[in-house]
Order: C-alpha cells, then structure tokens, then sequence
C-alpha cells in the first residue's frame, strides 16, 4: 500500500516531464505567437483553446513545463551541492565550527525565495536564472538542517567511531560512512524541494519576476487569466491544474520515497 503513493506520484511527474519532453522538439503552434483568435474554446486544432492574446494554450503549457523543470533542478541541484557538504560538515565538526552553518542557515531562513527574488530582480533584473538563483539560496537551508541532522545520527554509530578510532580521515568517513547512509534522506529533501520550487517560480513569473514576456511560463499564464477570470475561467483552470499537478507529483515522490526507504514509518507484514 505505501507504493501507492510513490508510484502516484511518478504517475504525475512522467506527465509534466512527457510535455517538457515533447516540447523540447515539437508544439501545436509558436507558444509565443498569436495564431488565431482571442478565447477561442477547446477544439480542434486548439485543443485546449487560446488565451486572451489569441496564443495556442496547449503549446504555452509544453514551452512552460520546461522552464518548470529547469528552474527546479538547477535551483535543486544547487541548493544540493552547497547545502549538503556544509550539513555534513557541521556534524562531523566539533564546537562552534560545526554550530556556524547551522546559524547561517538559520539566518538564510529570514529571507524567503520571493524577497530574495526582489532583491535579486533589483539588482540584476528580471529572468530565468534570477528567479534560479533565489530558489536555490533560500533552499540551502533545509538540506544544511537535513544533512546535519542526518550526520549527527550516522556519526553516533558504533561503526562509524571504530573508523575515527583506527585513524580514518574525516573525508574518508564522509565519503565512505556518512554520504551513503544519509543519501535516502536527501533523495527525500531533494524532491520535496522540487515541488516547493515550482510553486515558487510559479509565483516569481506571476509576479513577473521570473522569465520574460517573451517566455511563457505557467505563473505568467496564471496571471494573464486573471483579467478573464469571470468571463472565460478556463483560462486559469489549466496553468494552475499543471501547477497542482507537477507540485502534487514531486510531494507525492517524496512522501512515497520516505515510506519507502524509512523502516519506522514501513507497514508491519
């Protein structure tokens, strides 16, 4: 019963990344060209019909799908690549060496993905890989807080002090004992991450902090809805079905990974 979820949630990732994946090569029409009517209902040949600019929906569904993925494992695999080592760090270190990530991330918590995205839009402007750069910072955090937490338990292991013991070199103890044991862990944060990082692209594009106008993008569809909310509510239905669908998806991965891999939280045969 517990791969239910999991397999759900692959279920839901394999659709955002099969429209990512199809838009990479081939789209109903140019995403960011007016190619018939404005509000035209679903049919044929727009299957999902057009948005107020008269710009196919289906086709800015796939363009923005991939912003969604590139947003999310960039700013994931960044966030991974700093938060990590230093979460690993802070708990192999003794004293206030290892207390010094724990209170700069600590710190890094005050400043939300979306206000680091204005302070970054203000200096740098608007895009892609501002909005990139925001999600990551504000993710280092929880994987420091995860892999510090993670080390803390691994480094406790009988195992693990017979290596400090017999005179194995801290990295060797990192790389050999610590890294594999805390890897389900990390899988864990790592896909939750993803499902936060697209709710927050999403709300930096509607915010039009995120990608430009030249570059549709599912919060950037959101907010072009919202003008014909009560006349055409369609419009808004699909960028925020995707959206439900690719956070839902990622969470669901997480919460099926976790039952997985965790034998406290896996049902008694």
């Amino acid at each position: 019963m517990r791969r239910a979820t999991l397999y759900f949630g692959l279920v839901l990732i394999g659709i955002v990344v099969l429209l990512a994946g199809v838009g990479l090569v081939w789209t109903p029409f140019d995403p960011a060209a007016v190619t018939s009517s404005r509000l035209l209902p679903p049919g044929w040949p727009h299957v999902l019909g057009t948005d107020g600019f008269g710009a196919d929906i289906l086709s800015r569904l796939m363009s923005g799908a991939k912003i969604i993925l590139l947003v999310g494992v960039a700013s994931v695999a960044g966030a991974a690549l700093i938060g990590v080592p230093l979460g690993i760090f802070a708990g192999m270190a003794r004293g206030w060496a290892g207390e010094i990530p724990a209170r700069l991330s600590d710190i890094l918590y005050g400043f939300p993905a979306l206000l680091l995205a204005i302070l970054l839009a203000a200096a740098l402007g608007g895009s892609t890989w501002t909005a990139m750069l925001a999600i990551a910072i504000s993710t280092i955090p929880a994987f420091v807080r995860i892999a510090r937490a993670a080390t803390l338990q691994v480094m406790s292991q009988g195992y693990v002090e017979a290596a400090r013991l017999s005179g194995t070199p801290r990295l060797a103890i990192a790389r050999r004992h610590v890294l594999p044991n805390i890897a389900p862990v990390l899988g864990v944060q790592a896909s939750v991450s993803f499902g936060i990082a697209i709710l927050a692209e999403a709300g930096l594009s509607y915010l039009g902090l995120g990608s430009g106008p030249q570059q549709p993008t599912w919060g950037r569809m959101l907010r072009e809805a919202q003008d014909h909310l009560f006349s055409d509510p369609l419009l808004a239905l699909w960028p925020g079905l995707a959206i439900a669908i690719a956070t839902m998806g990622f969470n669901l991965l997480g919460d099926g990974l976790r039952d997985l891999l965790d034998p406290r939280l896996r049902e008694i045969r």
